[in-house]
């Protein structure tokens, strides 16, 4: 069952890359007591994910956080390394917070997981508003490309 606006996000444990190597996070550090903008992706380095979806929040940065968000988060079904290095290559240290969902834990338990024919499990492609832990939008693309889920439509909603 996907999750909806109103109900709480499960807490899983991601991992992220920090200077001193790769460290568990969980949920319950990342959404309490603060706005975050949460989107996800089937890749990363992959072409819409790079080119399309990833550098929309990254334009967009200071506009969505200018509107009261706190954190900005990408999630994949990727392993920490590959997200770490991701966020290095598109100049995403420090602004958005990369985070890997290597077993996709976070995917499945949200019901946005999916069996891709060349990459095995992966998440859709998603945008939501998460307050204090509590989902208060939900964009989750029923096509290809980055209508629902991009950062304009977010700016839109908060």
């Amino acid at each position: 069952m996907t999750i909806s606006v109103g109900d709480k996000l499960p807490d899983v444990t991601f991992k992220t890359m920090t200077a001193d190597g790769a460290k568990p996070i969980t949920g319950a550090e990342i959404f309490p007591g603060k706005k975050v903008v949460l989107f996800g992706v089937p890749g990363a380095f992959t072409p819409t994910c790079s080119n399309n979806h990833l550098p929309g929040y990254l334009e967009n940065h200071d506009a969505i956080l200018a509107r009261g968000v706190d954190t900005i988060a990408v999630v994949s079904v990727n392993d920490v390394h590959v997200m770490g290095a991701w966020a290095h290559f598109t100049g995403g240290e420090g602004k958005i917070l990369f985070l890997a969902d290597g077993s996709g834990d976070f995917a499945k338990a949200v019901g946005l997981d999916y069996i891709s024919n060349d990459m095995g499990l992966r998440s859709r492609r998603f945008s939501m508003i998460i307050d204090d832990g509590k989902v208060t939008a939900l964009n989750v693309e029923t096509k290809p490309g980055v209508d629902e889920s991009g950062a304009a439509h977010i700016l839109g909603q908060l």
